[in-house]
């Protein structure tokens, strides 16, 4: 797209001039993904990616990226080429138009992203941000990780190196304790379960995904049982450490009307149960307006100094992933109709709907292996490995 938008004289050079940082040096590269090249890179008919070229660039146009574009290898390296299409086209920081994955709850809790007024630790005592992908080697270190608390997520189903994810959970020395409303995958290797409210059982706020709105989370009954809200088994945990920290024991609804405050929104809990829903701007939040961007140079780096400092290409790579080595194949998992994770997975009426875990593969390549539908089959890999019934289908490329 961004080849046509340049052949075909459509880049706001203003916009460039001003705002863009990098955009000569990766011309060349520009020059070289032609339709044809795309097309052989994703199947797309060139003459599809021409008029989506010219559709964009006519604008306004809003680049709304979805949540699983980066999760592939070069995740990254896809962003920042996107990046490129409204930068080039000035498709930014106007009404209608813009960059968008998800709004990360803009807004909610003051504008800006800014953070509650509650007093933050200090940057020596605050907490070491680690991530998930990492957590099943540190898991492996009893020096770095003596105790692994666990809530509202089952790492051991969604971290993708589940062999060393279980490896981790089975250590000795290491104290789990699991805050779930079901005994998940990760919870039957947990030393103390603590059942957890679900949210038909606690008050709460709840920020749109892709809207500037914000609506209340009303309780519906009591917490069954001995389960309680996490909020409520943290500010227990809290006494029970000796911690003084005031803004730990905060009762959940103080926290709501602070947050709500905080938000721009007028009005109580109350006044909100009662609307269903607010908006957490007065106007419509066009973000860029300005032409000012979070990065050294203040405007959006095609070409960043920062990513070459940190050992990434300077400028985003025209690349796709390579095909599967002989004898090995590329597993997706994408949502299903009825589960979007495992958070409902145990669920007698969603299992019945779900029917039994099969795995999707063209008939070309079932042929050739030798299986046929409704065979069990097993996939394995250096992470681990697992059992599924064979569904010999052409929705998928062989």
């Amino acid at each position: 797209m961004a080849h046509v938008i340049r052949r075909d004289g459509l880049v706001d050079k203003e916009y460039v001039r001003d705002h863009v940082q990098g955009y000569q040096e990766v011309v060349p590269s520009i020059e070289r993904c032609t339709p044809e090249w795309g097309e052989a890179a994703t199947g797309i008919p060139p003459a599809l990616i021409e008029q989506a070229a010219r559709s964009y660039a006519g604008g306004p146009s809003l680049l709304w990226l979805g949540q699983g574009l980066q999760r592939q290898p070069l995740g990254g390296n896809i962003f920042r080429a996107c990046t490129m299409l409204p930068a080039i086209t000035g498709n930014i920081g106007k009404p209608g138009a813009g960059f968008y994955y998800l709004n990360d709850a803009c807004g909610i809790g003051g504008r800006g992203g800014a953070a509650l007024s509650y007093e933050q630790p200090q940057a020596d005592d605050g907490p070491t941000l680690v991530s998930q992908m990492d957590m099943p080697q540190l898991l492996q270190d009893l020096a770095a990780v003596q105790s692994y608390l666990v809530w509202n997520c089952n790492p051991l189903a969604s971290n993708p190196d589940q062999a060393l994810t279980r490896q981790g959970l089975t250590r000795e020395g290491l104290f789990t304790v699991v805050i779930d409303c079901f005994m998940t995958d990760t919870a039957d290797y947990a030393d103390i379960v603590l059942p957890a409210a679900s949210f038909l059982e606690f008050d709460d706020l709840c920020a749109s995904y892709f809207h500037l709105t914000i609506g209340p989370q009303v309780r519906c009954l009591e917490p069954l049982g001995e389960s309680l809200p996490n909020q409520e088994i943290f500010r227990r945990l809290a006494k029970t450490m000796g911690f003084a920290e005031p803004t730990l024991y905060e009762d959940d609804r103080s926290i709501i009307e602070t947050t709500l405050r905080a938000s721009g929104i007028h009005g109580t809990w109350q006044d909100l149960t009662e609307r269903g829903w607010a908006h957490v701007a007065k106007e419509p939040l066009i973000l860029w307006a300005e032409g000012r961007f979070p990065t050294p140079s203040g405007k959006i780096e095609i070409a960043s100094d920062r990513a070459e400092a940190d050992g990434h290409p300077r400028l985003p790579q025209a690349t796709i992933d390579a095909a599967p080595t002989a004898g090995k194949m590329r597993l997706i998992s994408p949502a299903d109709k009825w589960l979007m994770n495992s958070s409902f997975g145990n669920d007698p009426g969603v299992i019945n709907m779900l029917g039994p875990a099969t795995v999707a593969i063209h008939p070309q390549t079932a042929s050739s292996l030798g299986i046929g539908n409704g065979e069990r089959v097993r996939l394995s890999n250096e992470s681990g490995e697992l059992e599924l019934t064979a569904h010999v289908s052409d929705m998928i490329t062989p």
